[in-house]
């Protein structure tokens, strides 16, 4: 049987997130290498000619030489900063070139991802098991598996290269500068050009390595995903104490409504409940207020002062207040206590108004004892002493 702990599930979204807030993501070396190579390159070949012949001309200046230089030695100065900025500046372009390079391949193998969490101090780093777990891990492995691989090869392609090519420089010195200086150039360009491919080739098979093993790094245990739905959508206690507040203030609010009541039904002092019917509009009885201790007693201060009938049923009282919603039907099994108490309110109205003799003392209506909570509480403790006797 598969262990719930067992890594074996993909990253959810949120975990992939989180993971690039952190400033992890899936990076190529090897793509960040062919990019540099190859913008680096491709900048030689494009401006190197020009290069040359802009460092050649400068060379022909500042080593031509006659009486009046040499009195000058400022002029040597001269000389030398306008070699330097040449320099710099050729250098500058390249550096320019060469980063924005790296940048847009790390951009488009992994996605911009703007976090300063990987450059901040965590002493956690310099743990020296943490260290030596790293160093085992499977990405660091084939990692270095990659790039003895990746030596071996580019060894054996720059030896061979060299190789073939020793005869044709052994004979530069031997010609024209101008023309020894072409032929180097083109040899660079050559063994660049090789190192490319081989790269290249090495960047195809590591980039989606890199991807996979990334993904593989994060994936996730049952145990884990249920952990981060629990945390994304609230605990169970939580969302009950926030279900709590929300009710409080929705019966504090509900006090407001009381006036349009029909009778209100009290604990007598814990609970009051107001309900109302409409023979047109409604199919049942609905509670239109209600409330436990300060708001109990708020809604039966609003009922005297309008006229509202409050009548003691304490097991009514709590059934409604633990199993009923504001402005929703009643439970049905509460229909027959509550009518019952609804056409005790219509001979008392009756009575009020001189067309019918007192109803007497309201007789308590039958109310399931499962739907009363005080019930409930009474009977778990017995319930449970009978479970557990021998």
């Amino acid at each position: 049987m598969e262990s719930s702990q067992d890594k074996n599930l993909p990253a959810t979204e949120r975990k992939l997130q989180k993971t690039r807030k952190d400033g992890q993501a899936a990076r190529s070396r090897d793509l960040g290498h062919l990019t540099v190579m190859g913008v680096g390159a491709l900048a030689v070949l494009a401006g190197g000619p020009s290069l040359v012949g802009h460092m050649h001309e400068a060379m022909a200046r500042q080593l031509s030489f006659n009486a009046s230089t040499i009195l000058s030695p400022q002029l040597m100065v001269e000389r030398l900063v306008d070699m330097s900025i040449l320099a710099l500046t050729a250098v500058l372009i390249l550096g320019v070139l060469i980063s924005a390079a790296s940048i847009i391949s790390g951009v488009l193998a992994g996605g911009w991802v703007l976090s300063f969490k990987p450059i901040t101090p965590q002493f956690n780093r310099i743990n020296p098991l943490s260290g030596i777990k790293n160093l085992v891990s499977m990405q660091q492995l084939v990692t270095a598996a990659k790039n003895v691989l990746l030596t071996i090869v580019l060894a054996f392609v720059g030896w061979f290269y060299l190789r073939s090519g020793i005869p044709e420089l052994a004979t530069l010195p031997l010609q024209p500068s101008r023309s020894a200086l072409s032929k180097v150039g083109d040899w660079i360009a050559g063994g660049m050009a090789l190192m490319l491919v081989v790269v290249f080739m090495v960047a195809i098979i590591d980039v989606p390595l890199q991807n996979f093993l990334f993904k593989r790094r994060l994936k996730m245990s049952h145990q884990e995903v249920k952990q981060e739905h629990k945390e994304s959508e609230g605990s169970p206690e939580v969302k009950g104490k926030i279900r709590q507040k929300q009710r409080e203030m929705a019966h504090r609010a509900s006090v407001s409504r009381v006036p349009k009541a029909d009778f209100v039904v009290t604990n007598p002092t814990h609970y009051a409940v107001a309900l109302r019917y409409d023979e047109v509009t409604m199919a049942a009885p609905q509670v239109i207020a209600m409330g436990a201790d300060l708001v109990a007693l708020k809604i039966r201060e609003v009922a005297k002062a309008h006229d509202i009938p409050v009548l003691e049923s304490p097991m009514l009282a709590r059934a409604l207040y633990a199993n009923a919603e504001l402005d929703q039907a009643i439970p049905s099994t509460l229909y027959t206590a509550v009518a019952q108490v609804l056409a005790y309110v219509y001979r008392l109205k009756a009575s009020l108004r001189g067309e019918a003799p007192p109803p007497g003392e309201l007789v308590q209506p039958p109310v399931p004892p499962e739907l009363d909570p005080h019930t409930k509480l009474r009977t778990a403790p017995e319930s449970t002493t009978e479970s557990t006797a021998p």
